[in-house]
């Protein structure tokens, strides 16, 4: 290793030592998704991601969806599915296989990605759904259609209430809850809905007065005019996001809402990043600059070539 090469491992750890000293201790809830999951050598990076925030004091809480795996898996099935008001229509065939797909299968081998890359291959992460513990209370979603009219999307629920109290004795326990999104009907308890995972991790952050809500997605970070590149905001205010909420893309929707209610709330600060790019979780949280979009409380906005003036948690 050359000399240039150790300074600048050298200094990435003397720029990381005060964040971890800051966040040591802390909440942070991470909303896992999107090429991430997919990709071997990313789902490696992310694990051994989570592992580094946990072994430096961190509690880091993982949540998960799954809609590329759910939709392959229907398709190989040959269960059609139509989709409303950008929601998949979820009927009980369907509601089978998101179950399967979420809690039987991203679930297990995220929690086996995790422990075993954990020193002396330790049981450090737990899976569980929004079902045990009664973690998460749903109803059924409305949406409208294109004809705006308002219509059912079967099973598909919108989060009403979260008790937080088994992930926190998971945390209490030093333990890395690993969470897929579904969640009994509040009025049925017997029938169980799909929950949007972006909605529910910031829903979650909340409940557990988490310090950070992180949500890895495929794209840099918010944008003001996509697909601009040179418009990408590093740094924003729940004022500016609260204006700009209704122009934004739909799929960014959920993502920046689960993000302005989590800081209007009591998060101190959201961040929007690129899971296509290896340890950009730890990147965007143990560096000054950051590599995505954090959302603080208030009126901020810089842009991407702008440096950040706030970098919550140094008070």
């Amino acid at each position: 290793m050359t000399e240039t090469r150790l300074e600048t491992k050298t200094a990435a750890l003397v720029e990381a030592l005060p964040w971890i000293q800051s966040f040591s201790g802390s909440v942070v809830v991470v909303k896992y998704g999107g090429n991430a999951m997919v990709s071997d050598e990313l789902r490696d990076s992310f694990a051994r991601d989570i592992l580094f925030m946990h072994s430096v004091g961190l509690k880091p809480v993982v949540v998960h969806g799954g809609g590329p795996q759910i939709s392959s898996m229907l398709k190989k099935l040959g269960i059609e599915t139509e989709f409303l008001g950008g929601f998949r229509v979820t009927t009980p065939e369907a509601m089978d296989v998101v179950r399967m797909v979420l809690t039987g299968k991203i679930s297990r081998e995220l929690v086996g990605m995790i422990n075993s890359n954990s020193p002396k291959k330790k049981g450090l992460a737990i899976g569980m759904s929004g079902e045990d513990g009664g973690l998460f209370k749903a109803t059924r979603k409305l949406t409208r259609d294109d004809n705006d009219n308002t219509v059912e999307l079967g099973l598909v629920g919108d989060i009403v209430s979260v008790d937080p109290s088994a992930v926190l004795d998971l945390l209490d326990q030093n333990r890395i809850p690993v969470i897929s999104t579904v969640a009994p009907n509040v009025s049925d308890p017997q029938e169980v809905l799909n929950v949007n995972a972006d909605v529910a991790a910031g829903k979650l952050a909340q409940a557990l007065d988490a310090k950070k809500l992180v949500i890895l997605t495929d794209v840099e970070g918010l944008y003001s005019d996509y697909p601009d590149k040179d418009s990408l905001i590093s740094q924003i205010g729940t004022d500016d996001l609260y204006s700009m909420l209704p122009r934004l893309q739909s799929g960014m929707i959920p993502k920046m809402s689960a993000c302005l209610d989590a800081v209007s709330d009591n998060v101190a600060a959201a961040h929007v990043i690129d899971g296509r790019k290896q340890h950009s979780l730890l990147e965007e949280i143990f560096t000054t600059s950051g590599i995505g979009t954090i959302v603080l409380r208030g009126s901020r906005l810089k842009y991407a070539d702008e440096t950040r003036n706030v970098k919550e948690g140094l008070d």
